[in-house]
């Protein structure tokens, strides 16, 4: 089997070794790190030391110690990423994403669990990532789509696209919405790791909930899905694979490209046409979207190649040229 293969056939549910395991433990019940993220901790761990496995000649990576550990240098990490670029073909964000759990682990071996002496990933470096302008669709694309909405769960699918376009809702977000985190205008939501965070809702949101709620099945107070804004056919928390279908399915109505666009692009959509329209400045879209750093807010500055244009054009030496300037020479004859 090749390395390649091995790693395909290690499951979330591979036996680390104890470290590692409690690495991840201290990750959620400390750090406060969502399942998610955990579960991407696990991931890039395993990949790791099955790496690491073969040239240590054990059988399973859970048998790699604390020695092993003490041995590992910045140069064997190097390795390890040439490996996921070389052999594994792993795009740059996949590989950087192993850099920040490496320099997270290693972190923890030397200053919690005291079981390195020197880290040797602090001066780790991620792969350069370039940034990508954000896919979103155009405002009558988005008026497409909304008007594409019909059926049975008319009103509760109409209201999930309304919320995703002009709030920027994550997926998971989204689903997590409970009813009694409505308050006036406003909305609670829990986000990346675990973190709460206020939406203002707009008329159009606010009309899209009360329209549903009139028809939304009310659940007894004792069932566990009872204050789910959101239910699915089987009157549970609608699933978040249960959007990504209802997205797909209205895309398609619509016209629109169900392969190029998806929840996420329709976050980027809100964000996008907020900025463009809403005269909002990149401080307040960042709260609004709840990213941790501006930078990644700041690729919706870029988007607008009309409002770039109008720029220029608005320059006071647009009217400007040589031939406005210059006397024709015919004039001299």
């Amino acid at each position: 089997m090749s390395k390649k293969d091995e790693q395909k056939s290690l499951t979330i549910n591979t036996p680390l070794p104890y470290c590692a395991e409690e690495f991840l433990i201290y990750m959620e019940s400390i750090k406060g790190k969502s399942e998610n993220t955990v579960r991407e901790y696990r991931y890039d761990l395993i990949s790791f030391f099955s790496y690491f496995a073969e040239n240590e000649n054990v059988k399973y990576i859970d048998e790699l110690d604390d020695d092993f550990l003490r041995k590992i240098r910045l140069a064997d990490l190097y390795r390890y990423i040439n490996h996921l670029s070389k052999d594994l073909k792993l795009a740059a964000t996949s590989r950087a994403r192993k850099v920040a759990s490496l320099r997270s682990f290693f972190k923890y071996l030397h200053s919690k669990a005291h079981i390195i002496d020197t880290n040797p990933a602090i001066d780790l470096e991620s792969p350069k990532l370039t940034k990508k302008l954000p896919v979103y669709l155009k405002l009558d694309e988005s008026r497409q789509l909304l008007s594409s909405v019909k059926g049975e769960n008319e009103a509760r699918d109409y209201c999930i696209l309304t919320l995703f376009l002009n709030c920027g809702m994550r997926l998971s977000e989204l689903c997590g919405i409970n009813i009694t985190s409505i308050k006036d205008n406003t909305v609670v939501v829990r986000g990346k790791g675990d973190k709460e965070r206020t939406i203002y809702l707009n008329e159009a949101c606010e009309n899209a909930i009360t329209d549903y709620l009139r028809v939304r099945t009310v659940l007894p107070e004792n069932d566990p899905d009872a204050d789910a804004l959101f239910l699915s056919e089987r009157k549970k928390r609608i699933s978040r694979r249960a959007v990504q279908y209802t997205v797909k399915k209205y895309l398609t109505a619509a016209g629109i490209d169900p392969e190029k666009y998806s929840t996420h692009k329709l976050r980027h959509t809100a964000a996008t046409l907020m900025y463009q329209y809403g005269d909002v400045d990149i401080r307040s879209l960042q709260e609004i979207l709840g990213h941790e750093s501006i930078s990644t807010t700041e690729i919706y500055t870029h988007v607008n190649s009309e409002k770039l244009a109008e720029a220029v054009r608005a320059n006071p030496l647009a009217g400007e040229s040589k031939s406005h300037n210059v006397k024709d020479e015919s004039d001299n004859g």
